[in-house]
């Protein structure tokens, strides 16, 4: 039997299986964009899911720029969207 786990995404309840990345529970949830291109404003979220690229940036816990596809999600994690001025790389 598999265990649910609760977290938020810019304050919105958020649920996933246990063993769940942040990029997976976020896509699972609806959520395919979490961040904006500095430049021009173009939306991002997951596209290699291996940590390879850094679309996938978001904050877990105040910790910022966190590869989604490389965290799992654990039980009442805060995960808020990148702010473009902080994004490690541009995409």
């Amino acid at each position: 039997m598999s265990h649910k786990i609760n977290a938020t995404f810019n304050d919105r309840p958020l649920t996933a299986e246990d063993g769940t990345t942040v990029g997976a529970a976020l896509m699972t949830n609806g959520v395919t964009s979490w961040r904006n291109t500095r430049k021009e404003g173009r939306p991002r979220g997951l596209f290699c899911g291996i940590g390879v690229c850094f679309d996938c940036l978001v904050d877990v816990d105040g910790e910022p720029n966190q590869r989604a596809c490389m965290v799992r999600l654990t039980e009442g994690m805060r995960i808020n969207g990148a702010e473009p001025d902080t994004a490690e790389e541009e995409a």
